[in-house]
């Protein structure tokens, strides 16, 4: 191991992070996690944090082997969380074949994580065709365009894909791609984290119910 390497990991262990004095407390949360994630994402969104959305992905093949990805979040509603994909690319055959997905939102300014896990289903083509044209011109012809994870000869290649698209519909709409949709993530469990000083940070347990409430409990940190 080289020098440079060795100080390199002597800087990163002694990396330290003061936590806010937040707390977490079960008697402040709501009984409901779908609403107590909206009040945590709307005070993301106010403390200004670029794309206060974006959500780690984790998925996993039929035999176990796990794969995640930053994607942002589209919209939820007591149903579930919806990010936009193509279908065709790891991930969509991913949860396709093992339709489990966990979810991470990470908010470093306010110290703060949820972890959702849950069931996977395509939302409807009419949902996906909405949300598609409410894109940016652009945006609809780079889905148009990439045929996600695969292998390509080269950038330009993309880029020749992407002007023959825009030869091909010039002003008018693009439709949606048979391979272009949204997946809803249906939690199962919600944990919030909030980072606390010494490390001693809160975290609650929602699990779902067979009769359909929440049970909320305390993990240790």
């Amino acid at each position: 191991m080289s020098s440079s390497s060795k100080a390199e990991q002597v800087s990163l262990a002694s990396l330290h992070y003061e936590h806010p004095n937040l707390a977490l407390n079960e008697a402040d949360v709501s009984a409901d996690p779908f609403e107590q994630f909206a009040l945590w994402l709307g005070e993301a969104l106010a403390q200004g944090g670029s794309e206060a959305n974006a959500m780690t992905v984790a998925t996993a093949t039929p035999d176990g082997i796990p794969s995640a990805r930053t994607v942002l979040l589209k919209g939820f509603d007591e149903r579930g969380f919806v990010f936009y994909t193509n279908y065709e690319s790891q991930k969509g055959h991913e949860l396709t074949e093992n339709p489990r997905a966990a979810l991470l939102f990470h908010w470093h300014v306010l110290q703060r994580q949820i972890r959702i896990n849950g069931t996977v289903e395509r939302t409807s083509v009419e949902e996906s065709e909405a949300y598609f044209h409410s894109r940016a011109p652009g945006s609809q012809l780079g889905a148009a365009a990439s045929h996600q994870s695969t292998v390509i000869p080269n950038r330009e290649w993309l880029e020749a894909r992407l002007r023959q698209l825009e030869a091909e519909y010039g002003e008018g709409e693009v439709p949606l791609p048979a391979y272009w949709g949204g997946f809803r993530v249906t939690p199962l469990s919600f944990e919030f984290w909030q980072g606390r000083p010494s490390r001693l940070h809160d975290r609650l347990r929602y699990s779902l119910q067979p009769d359909g409430s929440w049970q909320i409990e305390r993990l240790s940190p």
